[in-house]
């Protein structure tokens, strides 16, 4: 077969990969051939059901749009999840930003238990995002799925960016054409703003919002963070790393040398400390199992892929092993999984935390 191309968007259609470029289903692509309108599934939903969907960039295609977004004069709007910093920082955007300004969005808001405070979380991101060489003119906190401080982040871009151009960068996973999405209607008042008049500049590589004064919003494609806990999961289980609704914290009191499994995703070690009580943050259906130590190693392997689920057992195989990091806690600390969840720990203790090979675990003030 010939090569085809969308008329949306230039991308060389392709029918395998329906999280890549250019994707469109075997049975459409034979149906559209026959009248020649030949689209690609993200501009199709574009076209006829207003929907931004986020598309993912290889390593090469996301090193061209950094330089792009370096070289222009314009605002950026850095989304990232707020229950996974780790995993949605932008690998080496502060190199690229150039002199442009940032503004920091934080987004799942809706998703962190009510006693957290948002002054204490727009602190800890503003200091996350200085330790990554990033320095954000402001932080805004928002829900895109529920639609929690759209007019406040439209306000505070429209005051940011002078004038200029607005891009929209995140990596995949972050919630970013959800944001996009609610910003549009906020704007329009409408469900069917969409069209492909109204937004004629709908390329590879971005989407072209218009806005009043003749600039434009880029809607950017989701940019692949390798060391995201989701991308070792099936699609039937990022439920368990992705929350939509308000995590309910459950406290465990454990003695020294008792250990909590989270499913089969990672794990916490109580190694030295007097009895104390860990609150565990995570998504309220992940399956938690308390252990003691001794028989800690053997218990993971007994019941991986089944009581330590997820992985599913056809996914024992590609699943990474889990590495040990270990840690002296001296005051209130979180313990934090990347793209997982947290521990608080409130007193003196030896602990430690398994994670997935290329996972980051990492200790932060407490927010709670």
């Amino acid at each position: 077969m010939k090569d085809l191309y969308c008329i949306g968007c230039g991308a060389k259609i392709q029918t395998t990969d329906k999280d890549k470029i250019g994707y469109t289903p075997l049975s459409t692509l034979e149906k559209n051939q026959e009248t020649g309108d030949i689209y690609c599934q993200r501009c199709f939903r574009l076209r006829h059901y207003n929907d931004i969907q986020d598309v993912q960039l290889s390593d090469d295609d996301f090193l061209k749009l950094l330089h792009e977004v370096g070289d222009s004069n314009a605002l950026i709007v850095n989304v990232v999840d707020i229950f996974d910093f780790n995993g949605s920082v932008i690998p080496g955007l502060s190199r690229f930003v150039a002199n442009n300004d940032i503004l920091l969005v934080g987004n799942k808001k809706d998703i962190l238990p009510k006693s957290v405070k948002d002054a204490k979380v727009t602190q800890w991101l503003m200091e996350r995002a200085h330790e990554e060489g990033l320095r954000p003119k402001d932080v805004v906190l928002t829900s895109a799925q529920n639609r929690q401080a759209i007019k406040e982040l439209i306000q505070k871009i429209d005051q940011l960016r002078k004038g200029r151009d607005v891009y929209v960068v995140g990596v995949t996973n972050v919630g970013k054409s959800t944001l996009i999405n609610a910003i549009i209607q906020e704007l329009t008042g409408s469900q069917n703003v969409i069209t492909t008049s109204r937004f004629p500049g709908t390329t590879l590589d971005k989407i072209e919002i218009p806005l009043e004064d003749g600039h434009y919003l880029f809607d950017t494609p989701g940019i692949i963070h390798r060391h995201q806990m989701a991308h070792y999961l099936s699609k039937k289980d990022l439920k368990y790393v992705s929350p939509k609704k308000e995590i309910k914290p459950k406290t465990y009191q454990l003695n020294q040398e008792q250990t909590i499994f989270m499913a089969g995703l990672a794990r916490f070690d109580f190694l030295e400390g007097d009895k104390q009580g860990f609150t565990i943050f995570v998504d309220n259906n992940l399956p938690l199992h308390r252990t003691k130590l001794e028989g800690a190693d053997g218990f993971y392997q007994k019941h991986l892929g089944q009581l330590l689920s997820p992985p599913k057992h056809d996914q024992i195989k590609t699943f990474p092993k889990l590495v040990k990091h270990e840690f002296v806690i001296t005051e209130k600390m979180d313990l934090v999984f990347s793209g997982l969840g947290w521990i608080r720990i409130k007193e003196k203790a030896r602990v430690a935390a398994w994670a997935p090979e290329g996972v980051s675990v990492v200790l932060r003030r407490a927010v709670v």
